[in-house]
């Protein structure tokens, strides 16, 4: 069900006939995994990332319910996906974003005599 460095195809058929097509991703720097399922309309962002089972393929993905995103906006767990989502699992942060831009706001600051 992994794949490491291109998308793979994992279906589930919908009981009603009504589904939603959706893709489950968890990236590290070196490799990456994506999972699409086919999920019954109304399936929810927690099934769709119980389908997936990214946690226990990926080793060290811990899905963290405040790093999840549906095409980079954050979402919760409850959150009903709609045909085509791209539900992402994000990593923390290393840097502070804001620490950062003043680093290199101070670095390139012009020295006083």
């Amino acid at each position: 069900m992994i794949s490491v460095g291109k998308p793979i195809a994992v279906t589930t058929s919908a009981a009603s006939g009504l589904a939603v097509r959706v893709e489950v991703v968890y990236a590290l720097p070196e490799r990456y995994w994506s999972v699409r399922l086919e999920l019954p309309v109304g399936a929810t962002v927690a099934q769709a990332l119980a389908m997936a089972e990214i946690g226990g393929l990926a080793g060290e993905a811990e899905i963290d319910p405040a790093r999840l995103a549906v095409f980079s906006r954050p979402v919760l767990p409850s959150t009903v996906l709609r045909d085509g989502d791209r539900v992402e699992i994000l990593r923390p942060l290393l840097v502070d974003p804001k620490h950062s831009r003043r680093a290199r706001a101070v670095e390139s600051a012009p020295k006083k005599r």
